[in-house]
């Protein structure tokens, strides 16, 4: 990757991504620029946080990148999109599971298999040199990822039933393990006392700076956008339903350092039966465009989807296999929302303390894993129209014999895209700092247009 930007100069690289930054997200800092200054602003703080909210600079690299590992079936799987190292963690599965799996499924679309690999490989040569590794160290761990990948990859040609596999308490170790245990033990009622109070036996949201009311025009929007996003459940199999009464609901900001700008709303439901104890929380976010949909131009997949909350929601049913129950969409004011759980049971692995080689060895074996299951599992077995071939059998038979020589080239990427994001958050910030970014200012004054060579 570093050889591909040979001859381009600092002014050039920082104009770049000044303009690619611009291009996607420009309406999103129009509509609320303060919240894209404290987007940037997390985004200073070192150059995986940078990497983590320019997943549409990644993509414009990749436009760019001759992608040895890519032909006419692997360039078209389902990815995650934003694949690095925090976008793993536990959730509560259709069946009442607890599962550890990929998450975060903003960035979803179709695209090639190895674009989520490179991306992941590259977040974890950023994260694990903010840990001291040497390059050796983390060459180590990334080729235990990308092995156990097409190790899982090969199992799933074999396996009749690809969608029944997940990582669970029975087949998993070490912080993967403590995850999910840890997460078992979380409660709904905790998640209630933290967001809602309870007055006069009526449960009701608390309200916080985070949290506005809405008035009676918006909140009849909300209530009717939920009432389409009623047939965009699937039936839960096993499980007790509810009965979708609103209690409440109030308007709330984007969720995480990707959604800045974008509206939610915040709905509360009459749980499983009239105990206060298990009502149930729901978020309505609106789509973003997905960063890959910006290089992947087959008119056909952007026409399957009906709007960007269509285009999650259907994205992480067939990266997940075994979604929530609670998994769907809508649209308010013509524009397309993803509705979901706030979940208790959903918790991100913690790489704070993993400070060793020796701890995050097994975890990376076991991310390989996970990366693998949600590759495989939307593809011609599921209820997705747009693989309509074997994901396993495609990656394996474009991998072949060649298996050490794809495990090096993504590690050397890996290494190579690394040192490039350490050069461009420099750049990034400069930028900032210099009220370079056109619309948004690191003061909050009206900012200067154009990048300093």
């Amino acid at each position: 990757m570093a050889e591909s930007l040979a001859g381009v100069t600092d002014g050039d690289r920082a104009q770049q991504i000044v303009d690619v930054l611009v291009d996607a997200f420009s309406e999103l800092m129009t509509a609320d620029a303060d919240a894209f200054r404290t987007k940037f602003r997390k985004m200073a703080a070192d150059p995986f946080a940078f990497y983590r909210g320019t997943a549409c600079l990644f993509y414009a690299d990749m436009a760019g990148l001759e992608d040895r590992w890519c032909d006419e079936r692997t360039s078209r799987v389902w990815i995650q999109g934003d694949l690095h190292a925090e976008n793993f963690g536990t959730y509560m599965d259709g069946a009442g599971r607890i599962v550890f799996d990929v998450n975060d499924f903003d960035e979803a679309y179709l695209g090639h298999v190895s674009w989520d690999l490179r991306r992941f490989a590259a977040s974890f040569a950023l994260l694990a040199w903010r840990k001291a590794f040497g390059d050796e160290v983390i060459s180590d761990l990334l080729r235990g990822y990308l092995e156990a990948y097409l190790d899982q990859v090969r199992a799933f040609t074999r396996l009749d039933d690809d969608r029944s596999f997940a990582l669970v308490r029975e087949n998993t170790e070490g912080a993967v393990h403590d995850v999910i245990l840890r997460t078992s033990a979380r409660s709904r009622l905790a998640l209630l006392d933290r967001l809602t109070l309870v007055e006069d036996f009526q449960r009701r949201f608390a309200e916080g700076p985070r949290t506005r009311r809405l008035d009676d025009t918006e909140r009849d929007r909300v209530l009717a956008a939920l009432e389409r996003y009623r047939e965009t459940v699937f039936p839960p199999r096993r499980r007790r339903d509810v009965a979708y009464d609103v209690k409440d609901v109030v308007g709330t900001g984007g969720f995480g350092i990707g959604s800045a700008g974008l509206p939610a709303y915040t709905v509360l439901l009459e749980g499983y039966d009239q105990a206060l104890e298990n009502d149930v929380v729901l978020s309505l976010k609106q789509g973003n465009v997905p960063a890959p949909s910006r290089v992947v131009r087959d008119p056909e997949i952007r026409g399957f989807f009906e709007h960007e909350g269509h285009r999650t929601a259907t994205s992480q049913r067939a990266l997940q296999a075994n979604a929530s129950q609670f998994l769907g969409h809508t649209e308010i004011d013509g524009v397309g929302f993803v509705v979901q759980e706030l979940s208790p049971y959903e918790v991100d692995l913690d790489w704070d303390d993993l400070t060793e080689p020796e701890e995050i060895a097994p975890v990376m074996v076991q991310l390989g894993r996970a990366t693998a299951k949600m590759h495989c599992v939307g593809d011609a077995d599921s209820d997705h129209t747009l693989v309509p071939f074997q994901t396993e059998e495609a990656i394996t038979e474009l991998v072949g014999d060649r298996r050490e020589e794809f495990v090096s080239d993504l590690v050397d990427f890996a290494h190579s895209y690394a040192r490039r994001t350490q050069d461009d958050f420099r750049l990034f910030v400069d930028a900032f700092r210099a009220g370079a970014i056109p619309g948004i200012s690191s003061s909050g004054t009206h900012p200067v247009s154009g990048v300093a060579g």
